[in-house]
Protein backbone atom coordinates (compact mmCIF):
# COMPACT_ATOMS: atom_id res chain seq x y z
CA UNK A 1 0.00 0.00 0.00
CA UNK A 2 3.01 2.22 0.95
CA UNK A 3 4.46 1.64 -2.52
CA UNK A 4 1.13 2.73 -4.32
CA UNK A 5 0.74 5.54 -2.20
CA UNK A 6 4.04 6.90 -2.81
CA UNK A 7 3.76 6.44 -6.81
CA UNK A 8 0.22 8.10 -6.47
CA UNK A 9 1.81 11.05 -5.08
CA UNK A 10 4.99 10.88 -7.79
CA UNK A 11 2.05 10.88 -10.68
CA UNK A 12 -0.15 13.84 -8.92
CA UNK A 13 -3.28 10.97 -8.88
CA UNK A 14 -4.30 7.81 -7.51
CA UNK A 15 -3.91 4.53 -8.53
CA UNK A 16 -7.05 2.57 -8.50
CA UNK A 17 -6.95 -0.18 -5.88
CA UNK A 18 -9.32 -2.60 -4.27
CA UNK A 19 -7.88 -3.34 -0.74
CA UNK A 20 -4.67 -2.03 -1.00
CA UNK A 21 -3.86 -4.27 -4.05
CA UNK A 22 -3.65 -3.03 -7.79
CA UNK A 23 -7.75 -3.34 -8.84
CA UNK A 24 -7.27 -5.15 -12.25
CA UNK A 25 -10.19 -6.14 -14.76
CA UNK A 26 -9.82 -9.14 -17.23
CA UNK A 27 -12.51 -10.17 -19.91
CA UNK A 28 -12.05 -13.82 -19.52
CA UNK A 29 -11.53 -15.95 -16.56
CA UNK A 30 -7.99 -17.75 -18.33
CA UNK A 31 -6.42 -13.80 -18.19
CA UNK A 32 -7.73 -13.59 -14.97
CA UNK A 33 -5.59 -16.72 -13.76
CA UNK A 34 -2.34 -15.35 -15.67
CA UNK A 35 -2.91 -11.50 -13.72
CA UNK A 36 -3.11 -13.28 -10.39
CA UNK A 37 0.06 -15.36 -11.20
CA UNK A 38 1.99 -12.65 -12.16
CA UNK A 39 0.85 -9.79 -10.04
CA UNK A 40 -0.14 -12.40 -6.73
CA UNK A 41 -1.10 -10.64 -3.79
CA UNK A 42 -0.25 -7.26 -4.82
CA UNK A 43 -3.64 -7.81 -7.36
CA UNK A 44 -6.61 -8.10 -7.30
CA UNK A 45 -8.68 -9.25 -10.43
CA UNK A 46 -12.08 -9.49 -11.33
CA UNK A 47 -13.04 -11.37 -15.01
CA UNK A 48 -15.82 -9.62 -16.33
CA UNK A 49 -17.18 -12.52 -18.51
CA UNK A 50 -17.65 -16.20 -16.82
CA UNK A 51 -15.81 -19.18 -17.52
CA UNK A 52 -18.00 -20.52 -20.10
CA UNK A 53 -20.19 -17.94 -22.46
CA UNK A 54 -21.93 -17.07 -25.40
CA UNK A 55 -19.64 -14.71 -26.75
CA UNK A 56 -22.64 -12.53 -28.15
CA UNK A 57 -24.81 -12.76 -24.71
CA UNK A 58 -22.19 -11.64 -21.93
CA UNK A 59 -24.17 -9.73 -19.41
CA UNK A 60 -21.89 -7.29 -17.30
CA UNK A 61 -23.51 -6.66 -13.96
CA UNK A 62 -23.99 -3.14 -12.57
CA UNK A 63 -21.42 -4.07 -9.68
CA UNK A 64 -18.94 -5.44 -12.28
CA UNK A 65 -19.20 -1.89 -14.35
CA UNK A 66 -18.50 -0.13 -11.40
CA UNK A 67 -15.29 -2.31 -11.06
CA UNK A 68 -13.88 -0.79 -14.22
CA UNK A 69 -14.94 2.40 -13.55
CA UNK A 70 -12.39 1.84 -10.70
CA UNK A 71 -10.12 -0.23 -12.30
CA UNK A 72 -5.84 0.49 -12.93
CA UNK A 73 -5.83 -1.91 -16.06
CA UNK A 74 -8.24 -3.58 -18.63
CA UNK A 75 -6.49 -6.80 -19.57
CA UNK A 76 -8.66 -8.32 -23.07
CA UNK A 77 -7.87 -11.36 -25.61
CA UNK A 78 -8.19 -8.80 -28.60
CA UNK A 79 -9.28 -9.78 -31.90
CA UNK A 80 -13.17 -9.77 -32.51
CA UNK A 81 -13.16 -12.17 -29.19
CA UNK A 82 -15.13 -9.83 -27.35
CA UNK A 83 -18.00 -8.15 -29.17
CA UNK A 84 -19.71 -7.12 -26.18
CA UNK A 85 -17.00 -5.33 -24.94
CA UNK A 86 -17.96 -2.45 -27.00
CA UNK A 87 -21.04 -1.70 -25.30
CA UNK A 88 -19.57 -2.29 -21.93
CA UNK A 89 -17.12 0.63 -22.77
CA UNK A 90 -20.16 2.83 -23.76
CA UNK A 91 -21.39 2.41 -20.80
CA UNK A 92 -18.12 2.95 -18.51
CA UNK A 93 -17.17 5.86 -20.77
CA UNK A 94 -13.70 6.20 -19.38
CA UNK A 95 -11.11 6.90 -22.43
CA UNK A 96 -8.38 5.18 -20.33
CA UNK A 97 -9.96 1.51 -21.71
CA UNK A 98 -10.47 2.98 -25.24
CA UNK A 99 -8.79 0.51 -27.72
CA UNK A 100 -5.25 1.61 -27.54
CA UNK A 101 -5.90 3.56 -24.56
CA UNK A 102 -3.42 3.71 -21.51
CA UNK A 103 -4.38 1.38 -19.44
CA UNK A 104 -5.77 -0.97 -22.00
CA UNK A 105 -3.76 -4.08 -22.15
CA UNK A 106 -4.53 -6.50 -25.57
CA UNK A 107 -2.38 -9.01 -24.78
CA UNK A 108 -3.09 -10.98 -28.49
CA UNK A 109 -0.44 -8.57 -29.62
CA UNK A 110 2.40 -10.44 -28.50
CA UNK A 111 1.20 -13.76 -29.71
CA UNK A 112 2.14 -15.93 -33.16
CA UNK A 113 -1.65 -16.11 -34.46
CA UNK A 114 -2.96 -18.74 -36.78
CA UNK A 115 -5.76 -18.47 -39.24
CA UNK A 116 -5.00 -14.87 -39.81
CA UNK A 117 -5.95 -15.80 -43.12
CA UNK A 118 -9.64 -16.19 -42.51
CA UNK A 119 -11.78 -14.37 -44.69
CA UNK A 120 -14.22 -11.74 -42.78
CA UNK A 121 -17.43 -12.71 -42.93
CA UNK A 122 -20.66 -11.46 -40.64
CA UNK A 123 -23.58 -13.68 -39.46
CA UNK A 124 -27.01 -12.76 -37.79
CA UNK A 125 -25.81 -13.34 -34.52
CA UNK A 126 -22.38 -10.33 -34.79
CA UNK A 127 -18.90 -10.71 -35.76
CA UNK A 128 -17.08 -13.38 -33.70
CA UNK A 129 -15.86 -15.20 -36.75
CA UNK A 130 -12.49 -15.07 -36.37
CA UNK A 131 -11.48 -12.78 -38.84
CA UNK A 132 -8.19 -11.66 -37.35
CA UNK A 133 -6.75 -14.45 -36.83
CA UNK A 134 -8.56 -17.58 -34.30
CA UNK A 135 -8.63 -15.91 -30.58
CA UNK A 136 -8.00 -19.15 -28.94
CA UNK A 137 -4.69 -18.54 -28.17
CA UNK A 138 -4.64 -19.25 -24.67
CA UNK A 139 -5.39 -22.32 -25.74
CA UNK A 140 -1.28 -23.01 -26.18
CA UNK A 141 -0.22 -23.19 -23.15
CA UNK A 142 3.20 -21.74 -24.44
CA UNK A 143 1.50 -19.01 -25.03
CA UNK A 144 1.33 -18.21 -21.69
CA UNK A 145 4.89 -16.65 -21.79
CA UNK A 146 4.13 -13.67 -23.99
CA UNK A 147 0.95 -13.15 -22.06
CA UNK A 148 2.70 -12.68 -18.69
CA UNK A 149 5.77 -11.23 -20.51
CA UNK A 150 3.07 -8.36 -21.51
CA UNK A 151 1.18 -8.35 -17.82
CA UNK A 152 4.42 -7.73 -16.07
CA UNK A 153 4.75 -4.99 -18.30
CA UNK A 154 2.12 -3.40 -17.41
CA UNK A 155 1.48 -4.03 -13.81
CA UNK A 156 5.27 -3.06 -13.28
CA UNK A 157 4.14 0.40 -15.53
CA UNK A 158 1.69 1.17 -12.51
CA UNK A 159 3.84 -0.25 -9.91
CA UNK A 160 7.29 0.10 -10.38
CA UNK A 161 8.16 -0.22 -7.01
CA UNK A 162 7.04 -3.33 -7.54
CA UNK A 163 8.61 -5.01 -10.41
CA UNK A 164 10.71 -7.44 -8.81
CA UNK A 165 8.08 -9.05 -7.28
CA UNK A 166 5.67 -9.63 -10.25
CA UNK A 167 8.89 -10.51 -12.70
CA UNK A 168 10.04 -13.17 -9.37
CA UNK A 169 6.44 -14.64 -9.79
CA UNK A 170 6.65 -14.91 -13.40
CA UNK A 171 10.34 -16.75 -13.25
CA UNK A 172 8.36 -19.27 -10.53
CA UNK A 173 5.16 -19.75 -12.64
CA UNK A 174 6.89 -20.23 -16.02
CA UNK A 175 9.12 -22.81 -14.56
CA UNK A 176 5.87 -24.61 -13.33
CA UNK A 177 4.10 -24.27 -16.55
CA UNK A 178 7.39 -25.55 -18.17
CA UNK A 179 8.08 -28.67 -16.30
CA UNK A 180 4.22 -29.43 -16.74
CA UNK A 181 4.47 -29.15 -20.48
CA UNK A 182 7.18 -31.53 -21.09
CA UNK A 183 5.30 -33.54 -19.45
CA UNK A 184 1.93 -33.31 -20.82
CA UNK A 185 4.15 -33.40 -24.00
CA UNK A 186 5.97 -36.44 -23.39
CA UNK A 187 2.29 -38.37 -21.96
CA UNK A 188 0.58 -37.33 -25.65
CA UNK A 189 3.02 -38.19 -27.87
CA UNK A 190 2.06 -41.60 -28.59
CA UNK A 191 -1.39 -39.60 -30.44
CA UNK A 192 0.94 -37.31 -32.57
CA UNK A 193 -1.01 -37.26 -36.06
CA UNK A 194 -4.65 -38.38 -34.82
CA UNK A 195 -7.25 -36.59 -37.05
CA UNK A 196 -10.07 -34.66 -35.34
CA UNK A 197 -13.08 -32.70 -35.40
CA UNK A 198 -13.89 -30.03 -33.52
CA UNK A 199 -17.38 -28.77 -32.46
CA UNK A 200 -16.20 -25.20 -32.33
CA UNK A 201 -12.55 -23.50 -33.73
CA UNK A 202 -11.70 -23.24 -30.29
CA UNK A 203 -8.62 -25.78 -30.50
CA UNK A 204 -6.17 -25.12 -33.06
CA UNK A 205 -3.38 -24.47 -31.01
CA UNK A 206 -3.81 -26.74 -28.33
CA UNK A 207 -3.54 -29.53 -31.65
CA UNK A 208 -0.74 -27.40 -32.60
CA UNK A 209 1.00 -27.70 -29.37
CA UNK A 210 0.43 -31.39 -28.81
CA UNK A 211 0.13 -32.98 -32.61
CA UNK A 212 -3.14 -33.35 -32.96
CA UNK A 213 -4.56 -32.33 -36.57
CA UNK A 214 -7.92 -30.82 -36.96
CA UNK A 215 -9.72 -31.27 -40.27
CA UNK A 216 -12.81 -30.09 -39.74
CA UNK A 217 -15.37 -27.75 -37.60
CA UNK A 218 -19.02 -29.58 -37.10
CA UNK A 219 -19.94 -25.63 -36.91
CA UNK A 220 -19.56 -23.62 -40.49
CA UNK A 221 -18.75 -20.54 -38.84
CA UNK A 222 -18.11 -20.11 -34.82
CA UNK A 223 -21.72 -19.92 -33.21
CA UNK A 224 -23.44 -21.42 -36.78
CA UNK A 225 -25.07 -24.64 -36.06
CA UNK A 226 -24.84 -26.89 -38.84
CA UNK A 227 -27.29 -27.68 -41.42
CA UNK A 228 -28.44 -31.26 -41.94
CA UNK A 229 -26.99 -31.63 -45.41
CA UNK A 230 -23.59 -30.75 -44.21
CA UNK A 231 -23.53 -32.77 -41.07
CA UNK A 232 -24.29 -35.91 -43.10
CA UNK A 233 -21.39 -34.92 -45.79
CA UNK A 234 -19.10 -34.48 -42.18
CA UNK A 235 -20.32 -37.67 -40.69
CA UNK A 236 -19.43 -39.65 -43.99
CA UNK A 237 -16.09 -37.96 -44.41
CA UNK A 238 -15.14 -38.92 -40.86
CA UNK A 239 -16.00 -42.81 -41.58
CA UNK A 240 -13.68 -42.96 -44.94
CA UNK A 241 -11.04 -41.19 -43.48
CA UNK A 242 -10.80 -42.89 -39.91
CA UNK A 243 -10.77 -39.62 -37.98
CA UNK A 244 -10.86 -41.14 -34.41
CA UNK A 245 -11.51 -37.89 -32.20
CA UNK A 246 -14.76 -35.88 -31.67
CA UNK A 247 -13.42 -32.23 -29.44
CA UNK A 248 -16.54 -31.11 -27.81
CA UNK A 249 -16.66 -28.17 -25.01
CA UNK A 250 -18.93 -28.00 -22.08
CA UNK A 251 -21.31 -26.44 -23.57
CA UNK A 252 -21.39 -27.98 -26.80
CA UNK A 253 -25.09 -29.36 -27.68
CA UNK A 254 -24.70 -33.18 -26.42
CA UNK A 255 -27.53 -34.18 -28.41
CA UNK A 256 -25.38 -33.14 -31.86
CA UNK A 257 -22.15 -34.74 -30.20
CA UNK A 258 -24.20 -38.16 -29.90
CA UNK A 259 -25.31 -37.92 -33.31
CA UNK A 260 -22.00 -36.88 -34.59
CA UNK A 261 -20.09 -39.51 -32.52
CA UNK A 262 -23.00 -42.37 -33.28
CA UNK A 263 -22.62 -41.45 -37.31
CA UNK A 264 -18.88 -41.50 -37.31
CA UNK A 265 -17.56 -43.87 -35.21
CA UNK A 266 -15.37 -41.18 -33.36
CA UNK A 267 -14.72 -40.85 -29.99
CA UNK A 268 -15.99 -37.87 -27.94
CA UNK A 269 -14.02 -35.75 -25.32
CA UNK A 270 -15.44 -32.57 -24.09
CA UNK A 271 -12.44 -30.79 -23.56
CA UNK A 272 -12.94 -27.83 -21.14
CA UNK A 273 -11.94 -24.04 -22.97
CA UNK A 274 -11.20 -21.72 -19.91
CA UNK A 275 -10.61 -21.31 -16.32
CA UNK A 276 -13.00 -22.53 -13.86
CA UNK A 277 -15.36 -24.26 -16.87
CA UNK A 278 -15.56 -27.38 -14.71
CA UNK A 279 -14.71 -28.03 -11.63
CA UNK A 280 -11.33 -29.29 -11.73
CA UNK A 281 -10.12 -26.20 -14.24
CA UNK A 282 -9.21 -24.01 -11.17
CA UNK A 283 -6.35 -21.83 -12.60
CA UNK A 284 -4.05 -22.03 -15.38
CA UNK A 285 -2.35 -25.01 -15.08
CA UNK A 286 -5.19 -27.23 -13.82
CA UNK A 287 -7.04 -26.61 -17.03
CA UNK A 288 -4.61 -28.61 -19.27
CA UNK A 289 -4.22 -31.06 -16.31
CA UNK A 290 -7.79 -32.02 -16.92
CA UNK A 291 -7.55 -31.65 -20.89
CA UNK A 292 -4.90 -33.87 -21.16
CA UNK A 293 -5.80 -36.34 -18.88
CA UNK A 294 -9.14 -36.84 -20.66
CA UNK A 295 -7.67 -36.92 -24.13
CA UNK A 296 -5.91 -40.09 -22.87
CA UNK A 297 -8.88 -41.23 -21.15
CA UNK A 298 -10.48 -41.61 -24.98
CA UNK A 299 -7.71 -42.07 -27.08
CA UNK A 300 -6.19 -44.59 -24.74
CA UNK A 301 -9.53 -46.43 -24.27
Amino acid sequence: MLRLLALAVALGGAVPAWGGALAIVTTSTDLKALVEAVGGDRVRVESLAPAVHDPHAVDVKPGQLAKLKTAALLVRIGLDHEPWLARVRRAGGDPRFAPGGPDDLDVSKGVELLQTETARVRSERGVHVHGFGNPHYWLDPANARPITRAILEALARLAPADRDAFAANRTRFLARLDDALARWTEALAPYRGTRAVVVHDSWPYFARRFGLVVVAAIEPAPGVPPSASSLAALTQKMRETGVRLLIAEPSSNAALVSQVAARSGARAVVLVPSVGAAPEAGDYLALFEINVRRLLHTLGS
